[in-house]
């Protein structure tokens, strides 16, 4: 009998008085007797750190790669005792300015040291951090300190301008910008004639003192106010208190110790991911927690993987668009490889031979071995010894957990990544709101591919029907909008209870994401609520990244990025010769991108009117730059039509066009 992760706590309500129907109630196994409790003695993220530091002074805590000559060399480290003095003193500097406990710091910058020490100097005196995302417009920033009413803004060097540039429309909260690092006189200046103090890292710094007296926090108080990337309108300022950061981090904990190996004191965890967003600062609030190193990437994309070479982290935190470009590059070497690797390859990975043979057994495929059940370090010693290695070797070589999150991880790379990387790969489904994961796959279980697994242990889950939809909590596959209530649930949307009344009810927080409940109790996200849109004919489709249909036409068109190799490897088939842009122009190279597509589509049991009709090839990847991504890689789908609204028009005109002919 399969193993169920979920127990029924709840039961289903039918849709009456104006509202929906509802499915059963559910918690994780591992709180099957109530959600996980709390700790008493931890009120705030500051004493998971403060903790650490009494703990483990001596321990790396944070490092970046010192740049010398424009080239970047070894990992320099901070300890624990060291980043403890440091924040002290920049904190009692945000007193002595006249912000007082729950007041605004705003943060604005790449993951860098800088960045969690301005977090934790606000930690420590009991004020609410303000992230500013990396890569929002001068719109969204003046709309966010304004909105926030930041009072000191934490800036790294490059965006110190842009903030200057917006400041005279806040000039009724803002007091001060510190800079990461030095700041010009020029700037200074600048800041002035604006009536704002600008500062340098280490001049803000001397501003304080080594003992200031720390005020209490409480569980409720609220730790940050994470605004939303959005799509449309102004950004959302999520609510995160004190408790649900707190639970975030202990769920973390307390799952990773019933079903693999915590974090300890010895693992490094490297930080790329927007600190900006709650993914990444959870992760890094609970290695900081046990002692173990935080290290930084340069900022950039060209030499990400050139940095975790260097860096050799235990602990890595991915989107599938990253795990999707390493599954690629790992398969393009293997193609380019001799017939012998690229064999031994495929022999290790998949191959099945059913044998009694002790010996022979041993040499059974990974991938059947993790299938059967076996843990990732028991599944193949022997091939990850002589084969895998290599690839973890990309990873730098100690990598032990991989972490998905953001968007469902295709199940095609999540399956390459739990043979090949040597590692256990957990992914996990959650939003702001919701305080990064509230559902996560359970490591070492191989048959949650493709799902998101079951609730943490500090949520509760259920799913309300959409009937327009065609979406049935009630059916014998439960289908519909994952609803949560729990501890580690989002307060309110700031200044706005218009917005927060629009997703609770009766208190349940509707996630806008449609989830299909397992068989074993595991969710799998299908669809997304607000981008439904329905054909002309009738049916209703749910958008892929790179697909665009309308109300008004009946079938599909996409843009789509190719694989260079894949369009070079065609070209030499046929015998066409022009660079990466020509060919991607070349009619016959469209149509043969969008055959692929559509046998894939027909191979995973896509219907006629989910096939595309009309493809455009685009050269360069959707990026953060065109405001087409966020900093999560998730597509912006309406600035994805405004970008390319003519290319949509003309293959909607060349299509029909096509079908007349």
């Amino acid at each position: 009998m399969e193993e169920t992760y979920t127990v029924k706590v709840g039961e289903a309500t039918p849709a009456a008085g104006g509202k929906q129907s509802a499915g059963p109630v559910y918690r994780s196994i591992y709180s099957k007797d109530g959600l996980m409790k709390l700790p008493e003695d931890i009120l705030s993220p500051w004493d998971f750190f403060s903790g650490a530091v009494k703990q483990y002074p001596k321990n790396k805590m944070l490092g970046q790669r010192k740049v010398s000559d424009g080239k970047a060399g070894d990992y320099v480290w901070l300890t624990y005792e060291e980043v403890y003095q440091k924040v002290i003193k920049i904190g009692s500097a945000i007193r002595s300015l006249g912000v007082k406990p729950g007041g605004h710091c705003g943060i604005y910058g790449s993951n860098c040291p800088e960045w969690v020490m301005a977090m934790q100097a606000c930690n420590s005196q009991g004020i609410c951090y303000v992230p500013l995302y990396d890569t929002l417009g001068a719109n969204a920033v003046e709309f966010i300190m304004d909105h926030a009413e930041i009072s000191i803004a934490f800036v790294q060097e490059s965006k110190i301008q842009s903030v200057l540039s917006v400041v005279k429309k806040c000039r009724a909260h803002i007091k001060a910008i510190v800079s990461f690092g030095d700041v010009t006189s020029e700037l200074k200046r600048e800041a002035e004639q604006l009536g704002v103090s600008c500062f340098s890292w280490e001049e803000f710094s001397s501003m304080g003192k080594q003992n200031y007296e720390l005020p209490k926090k409480q569980k409720d108080d609220i730790c940050t106010i994470m605004y939303t990337s959005g799509t449309t309108g102004d950004p959302k300022g999520v609510i995160i208190t004190n408790r649900a950061l707190i639970a975030g981090v202990m769920t973390t904990e307390h799952l990773l110790k019933v079903t693999d190996k915590v974090v300890a004191e010895d693992d490094s965890y490297f930080s790329y991911l927007p600190l900006a967003h709650i993914f990444d600062q959870v992760i890094g609030n609970y290695c900081i927690s046990k002692g173990a190193s935080i290290g930084f990437w340069q900022a950039d994309i060209r030499y990400l993987m050139e940095d975790v070479q260097m860096m050799k982290p235990t602990v890595f935190c991915g989107v599938p668009r990253v795990y999707d470009r390493i599954y690629t590059g790992i398969n393009q070497k293997i193609q380019s490889g001799g017939m012998i690797a690229k064999s031994l390859f495929q022999y290790a990975y998949n191959y099945s031979r059913i044998t009694k043979s002790v010996t022979l057994s041993s040499l059974i495929s990974k991938l059947g071995n993790l299938r059967k059940g076996l843990k990732q370090d028991e599944a193949s010693p022997f091939f990850d010894k002589i084969v895998f290695s290599k690839i973890k070797e990309g990873l730098g070589g100690r990598i032990r957990l991989l972490l998905s999150g953001a968007a469902p991880l295709p199940r095609h790379v999540e399956e390459f990544m739990r043979v090949t990387s040597c590692s256990v790969l957990v992914q996990g489904y959650g939003l702001t709101e919701s305080c990064s994961g509230c559902f996560t796959s359970i490591a070492n279980v191989f048959s949650m591919i493709g799902s998101v697994g079951p609730p943490v242990t500090t949520i509760e889950a259920r799913l309300e029907s959409i009937p327009e939809m065609g979406y049935d909590a009630l059916s014998n596959v439960p289908r519909g909008e994952i609803c949560l209530r729990g501890h580690t649930l989002f307060s309110g949307y700031y200044k706005r209870p218009d917005l927060t009344e629009e997703v609770f009810s009766d208190g349940w927080f509707h996630t806008g994401d449609i989830g299909e409940w397992q068989p074993d109790g595991t969710m799998k996200i299908i669809d997304r609520k607000k981008n439904i849109f329905k054909l002309s004919q009738g049916e209703y489709v749910a958008v892929e990244v790179w697909v665009y249909g309308n109300s008004f036409e009946s079938f599909l068109v996409a843009v789509v990025v190719p694989e260079k190799q894949a369009i070079e490897d065609w070209a030499a088939q046929n015998n066409k010769t022009g660079n990466f842009a020509e060919l991607c122009n070349d009619p016959k190279a469209r149509m043969y991108i969008q055959d692929e597509l559509n046998k894939t589509g027909k191979r995973l049991g896509l219907r006629g009117f989910e096939m595309l009709k009309a493809i455009h090839l685009e050269t360069t990847p959707f990026s953060i730059e065109k405001d087409l991504v966020t900093p999560t890689f998730k597509l912006k789908r309406p600035q994805l039509l405004k970008y390319y609204k003519d290319c949509i028009d003309q293959l909607y005109k060349d299509a029909k066009v096509g079908n007349k002919q």
